[in-house]
C-alpha cells in the first residue's frame, strides 16, 4: 500500500515572528491526530526553516533518537554532554536522547538554514547520551537497528521492508503510479520491488522501518 502525504497537507507550527517556520509530517505538540501519530518507530518528520540567528533555546529530550539532515544552511548544536558542533548540507546529526540530555539548535550561518528532523523511538531505552556527525549516504540511529535512513540521488529501487518512508527533499520522483515534488512523503507498507524514477536532479530520504521488538508480557 503506498500513502501519499503532500507537503501542503502537514501542520505549520514554529515561531515565524522569531524566524522559525515549521512542517510537521505527524501529531506534534499541540497538533494531535490520533490517526497519525507514527509509522513503524517513526514518530515524527519536522521540516525546519530558520531565518539567520534565530533557533531554539536549550530544551530537553529524553528516550528518543534524533536523526537530522541538514538540506541549506549551518546548523549550530551545543549539548548537555559537551558537544558543539556546525552540521552543513549533506551531513547527517545523529542523536541519542538516552536517559535525558538538554541542548540548544541555531542557525549558525549568514543566510537561511533548512534542515529535516526526525524522531524515532529507541528498541533500548536507558543509557548516556550519544552523538555524532556523519557523512554519506546511509545512517543507523545509535539505539535503533531496526531502521535505517538512506539518501537516493536518482533513480533506485526502495528496500524491501514492512514500512518505508520516502520523503523527497528536491525535484520530482515517481513510485508506481504516483509523482511527489519537493515536501511530499510516501509511507509504503509491505510493498516490495518498488522503483524510485527521476527524470532530473532529485534529493530523496528513504527510512527503512522495522516494528521495535518487545519483551513479551
Amino acid at each position: 500500500m503506498i500513502d501519499v502525504r503532500r507537503g501542503g497537507q502537514r501542520y505549520a507550527g514554529g515561531d515565524p515572528a522569531a524566524g522559525i517556520e515549521t512542517l510537521h509530517a505527524f501529531s506534534f505538540g499541540s497538533h494531535y491526530d490520533p490517526g497519525n501519530l507514527r509509522f513503524g518507530p517513526l514518530m515524527a518528520c519536522n521540516e525546519e526553516r530558520l531565518a539567520p540567528g534565530a533557533g531554539f533555546a536549550e530544551h530537553p529530550h529524553g528516550g528518543v533518537e534524533i536523526v537530522t539532515w541538514v538540506i541549506e544552511g549551518e546548523l549550530g548544536h551545543r549539548d548537555s554532554a559537551g558537544h558543539e558542533t556546525v552540521v552543513r548540507a549533506g551531513e547527517a546529526q545523529l542523536l541519542s536522547a538516552g536517559d535525558g540530555v538538554r541542548h540548544v539548535e541555531r542557525n549558525a550561518g549568514e543566510g537561511p538554514l533548512r534542515f529535516l528532523q526526525m524522531w524515532l523511538e529507541p528498541a533500548v531505552f536507558g543509557g548516556g547520551p550519544r552523538y555524532g556527525v556523519e557523512h554519506g549516504t546511509r545512517f543507523v540511529p545509535f539505539r535503533q537497528p531496526h531502521a535505517a535512513l538512506s539518501v537516493g540521488r536518482g533513480p533506485g529501487e526502495l528496500p524491501a521492508a514492512p514500512f518505508v518512508y520516502v520523503h523527497v527533499v528536491r525535484g520530482s520522483v515517481r513510485l508506481g503510479d504516483e509523482t511527489l515534488e519537493a515536501g511530499d512523503a510516501a509511507r509504503l507498507t509491505d510493498e516490495e520491488g518498488l522503483l524510485v524514477r527521476a527524470a532530473g536532479p532529485v534529493e530523496y530520504l528513504v527510512w527503512e522501518l522495522r516494528p521495535v521488538p518487545r519483551d513479551p508480557a
